[in-house]
């Protein structure tokens, strides 16, 4: 099993933007140094909580800062984004990168973003949107020498070579592309039923183990429509990570600390608004009201000691039938540093190599 970052990235309101950056860039360096796989980076524009609009600045930032670990946007929102533009952006920086980018992608789940860009994601129209520009963003990147694709969203055209000289011409470092994460939450995402069907990397977001066991039925319903077998090995599951010398100690830093004072006013009222609380419950009779940062940091997270955290990481891979990733889900604590650097740490130095021969069927 391998070991890599997922960050929203999530800052308290108050922070500045510049100061997030900055910890976002402390966190990934510190991954890199301590053998974390990859670091996974979103996009979101009208979340104070989530308040990085621009995933590549980060990425191209820390691709100078660090020296191993793949990087890149964990995803996309990809109905903001003209395909043809976002298509030679991501290829500059596939170069920028070296062979250490991956390629994420994502539909936009946040009605105040849908709004924004008036788009209409309660008719779906974010997964339509997401679909059809990641096929445009694929041909760009072929060998197909012209092309006039005029979709239900958008009209690009693939020039043949024009006034002797200008001709489309970029193109990703990695061929045919960097490796493509699709991210998912709900059941039947349809993010991860497109993972399945051309063969991406799946990544499940962090709701109860239980439910995101679910989320491999979309995959191999996507992977079915294309006669694929999708490999348990590429699928990442993102987690609540918080490990410190015992228990006690593990909980009051997380649900006592920046973990909990985020989940707390914002992330579990979010996912309230989404009628999402019930996925984060370990038995459906628990009333609303008892899930709280607590609860959470006892069932689904991965709190505790290095010991507590393996037998933790052992049931949930045992509960959702096998993965090849565990993401650890960031938070900022750039007011507490040390005690972040020593969770991430132990994650890398006692808790992971105990599960690095488990590889998935």
């Amino acid at each position: 099993m391998d070991y890599g970052l997922f960050t929203m990235p999530s800052h308290p309101p108050e922070r500045g933007l510049n100061d997030g950056h900055q910890w976002d860039l402390q966190q990934l360096r510190w991954a890199d140094e301590l053998g974390f796989s990859e670091a996974w980076i979103g996009e979101h524009h009208t979340a104070p909580w989530e308040p990085h609009p621009a995933p590549d600045l980060l990425v191209a930032q820390a691709l100078l800062q660090t020296a191993r670990m793949r990087i890149g946007p964990g995803g996309f929102l990809m109905p903001y984004h003209h395909p043809g533009e976002l298509a030679n952006r991501v290829a500059m920086l596939d170069h920028l990168a070296q062979g250490r980018l991956n390629f994420g992608v994502a539909a936009s789940g946040l009605p105040s973003d849908w709004a924004m860009f008036n788009v209409d994601g309660t008719s779906g129209q974010h997964r339509e949107m997401t679909r059809e520009s990641l096929e445009i963003i694929l041909r760009l990147w072929s060998d197909e020498a012209e092309f006039d694709f005029k979709g239900k969203y958008w009209h690009v055209t693939k020039t043949g070579t024009m006034l002797d000289t200008l001709r489309p011409h970029i193109k990703p470092l990695q061929k045919p592309h960097p490796p493509i994460g699709v991210a998912g939450v709900s059941k039947g995402s349809d993010t991860l039923k497109l993972a399945g069907e051309r063969g991406f990397w799946p990544m499940s977001l962090n709701l109860s183990p239980a439910y995101v066991g679910s989320h491999w039925e979309a995959v191999e319903q996507g992977a079915a429509r294309s006669g694929r077998t999708p490999k348990r090995a590429d699928w990442r599951l993102v987690r609540e990570i918080f490990i410190a010398d015992t228990d006690a100690e593990a909980m009051r830093l997380s649900a006592g600390g920046m973990m909990g004072r985020m989940m707390r006013e914002y992330f579990l009222p979010l996912l309230a608004s989404f009628q999402f609380t019930e996925y984060l419950k370990h038995q459906p009779d628990v009333p609303d009201s008892d899930v709280t940062p607590e609860y959470c940091a006892r069932h689904n997270w991965l709190v505790g000691s290095p010991a507590t955290v393996i037998d933790k990481l052992h049931a949930i891979y045992e509960e959702v039938g096998g993965f090849g990733t565990l993401l650890l889900f960031c938070f900022d604590y750039a007011d507490n540093p040390s005690a972040w650097r020593h969770s991430i740490e132990l994650l890398a130095r006692e808790v992971m190599p105990k599960f690095k021969s488990l590889v998935p069927k």
